[in-house]
């Protein structure tokens, strides 16, 4: 079992992203590597660049994340943790699917027409293509597996498409170039919406960092958030039912029930009929209890640069030997001759 997966460095870790992905890779490399598998967890920095962006913030993104991602558990040891501009393969592999994808299925991307919005013209072409690179992503290293929420499956099935077509077109059943991956929906997911509107996803691009919980905020600033967070004037009902108009206290809920490991059910039995008053302090220890180690450990190695350069030199390293094979299957297949 081969799974990999990749976040875009563009600014801190959240607790959407914690929750919602990063606690899932750590208990993946937990359990994977434990049964001789292998886990590939990378900093999408090339797909980074398809939007504006500042190359200083850039790097400097790049660096905390790998802080931030070491500091939640990814242990560089067990997984290989690297960031795409030091494994070429990833450009060179992209150009070589760029044959066979096809323009109908990325016109059809619904992360182009929401980021690209009304002034397509004016997009950029990587922002276009993005989906084929996240396809050389996994293809590239004949991974088995990959974790996606909602949001991602059609970008797992773009690349299972290609795949497919590829082998197709230029290899033999017998011998295909590329598995084809399958994902991995965690049951456990949690999906964190914004304190300040619990119907959109808490985001690291909302203009207000009120709506959410970094990763490296201090005791102060998480129990000032979780105070201050959008509410309704009812009390907590005592059944899971009582949410079902109420975003704002259901996503304060199932961030409680996420962090205790318990259920949406549990937390309403203990905080049934009572208010907001009484379950925001709550709230707001836990997270603090959680948070604390990690923000620790990240304020510890944000000051290493050295250190964490190295940690993605040793991954990079890996994750080349992995690639080359496979890169050179693909020109081979396609009747490139290279050095």
């Amino acid at each position: 079992m081969r799974i990999v997966s990749g976040i875009q460095p563009t600014g801190n870790l959240h607790l959407g992203n914690y929750l919602g992905a990063i606690r899932n890779w750590v208990a993946m490399q937990d359990e994977v590597s434990a049964s001789g598998g292998q886990c590939l967890f990378f900093l999408a920095d090339l797909h980074a660049i398809s939007m504006p962006h500042d190359p200083a913030v850039l790097t400097a993104s790049t660096r905390e994340m790998v802080a931030a991602l070491v500091a939640c558990g990814v242990d560089p040891d067990r997984s290989i943790l690297f960031n795409q501009a030091q494994v070429p393969a990833h450009a060179e592999l992209q150009w070589l699917l760029n044959g066979t994808a096809r323009m109908g299925w990325l016109n059809r991307m619904t992360q182009w027409k929401d980021k690209a919005g009304k002034n397509r013209e004016g997009a950029s072409v990587a922002l276009f293509t993005y989906p084929v690179l996240q396809a050389a992503d996994v293809l590239l290293y004949q991974a088995t597996h990959v974790p996606v929420g909602e949001d991602q499956k059609q970008h797992l099935e773009l690349a299972r498409d290609i795949a497919q077509k590829f082998n197709n077109d230029f290899a033999s059943e017998e011998a295909p170039v590329f598995t084809l991956p399958d994902p991995i929906i965690p049951p456990d997911a949690a999906r964190i919406m914004s304190l300040r509107d619990g119907t959109a996803k808490m985001s690291k691009s909302d203009p207000s960092d009120m709506s959410r919980i970094n990763l490296t905020d201090d005791a102060d600033t998480i129990m000032k958030k979780v105070k201050k967070a959008k509410t309704d004037p009812e009390p907590l009902p005592s059944e899971p039912k009582g949410l079902g108009d109420r975003a704002e206290a259901a996503n304060l809920v199932g961030i409680y029930a996420a962090l205790t490991g318990s259920s949406v059910e549990q937390v309403l039995r203990d905080f049934g009929g009572e208010g907001f008053g009484k379950f925001k302090p709550a709230l707001g220890e836990v997270l603090v209890e959680r948070l604390a180690p990690i923000n620790a450990r990240f304020v510890e190695l944000k000051g290493d640069g050295e250190a964490l350069d190295a940690i993605l030199a040793k991954g990079a390293w890996k994750a080349r030997e992995i690639a080359i094979p496979t890169l050179d299957a693909a020109y081979k297949a396609l009747g490139l001759v290279r050095l």
